[in-house]
């Protein structure tokens, strides 16, 4: 390529077309679908293991209360569970239950599926390498922004 790339022209163009995933994502409807808090809280959980409410609000760059009544909720639903901290019993850790889990990678599942059925018509080998080897990349934008 001839022309120098420039932060901002990627940026630009990262922008139209994760935008537009997200959309056509959330246009079909999952059974149990979570609001977009609720995800990340349950991701972070699956990914990270137990942490505290006042982490998992930092890592998601949230008010602490926001993601308390986030929690409550998953936790009303049987989804999040708390306990003491076993080396600081001052401090309380979530973490998910078996069915969080299970929503979880239900969501993962079907949002995957939905995708995997869009790859199947008209991407060549070539691409879908592409696109596998860029995952890691779009996923470390997201964790620094």
């Amino acid at each position: 390529m001839s022309e120098e790339l420039d932060v901002d022209r990627v940026a630009g163009a990262l922008m139209i077309s994760v935008g537009l995933l997200r959309r056509r994502l959330r246009q079909v409807r999952v059974d149990g679908e979570l609001t977009l808090p609720e995800t990340a809280a349950l991701s972070r959980l699956d990914r990270g293991g137990s942490t505290t409410s006042a982490d998992l609000a930092r890592q998601e760059q949230i008010s602490p209360q926001s993601m308390g009544t986030t929690l409550s909720g998953l936790e009303a639903r049987g989804l999040v569970q708390r306990q003491p901290d076993q080396h600081d019993g001052r401090r309380i850790l979530l973490s998910l239950t078996e069915t969080g889990r299970q929503v979880v990678h239900e969501k993962r599942t079907a949002r995957a599926e939905q995708i995997a059925k869009a790859l199947s018509t008209g991407f060549t080998k070539a691409e879908l390498h592409q696109l596998l080897a860029v995952a890691p990349l779009i996923e470390r934008l997201a964790e620094k922004l």
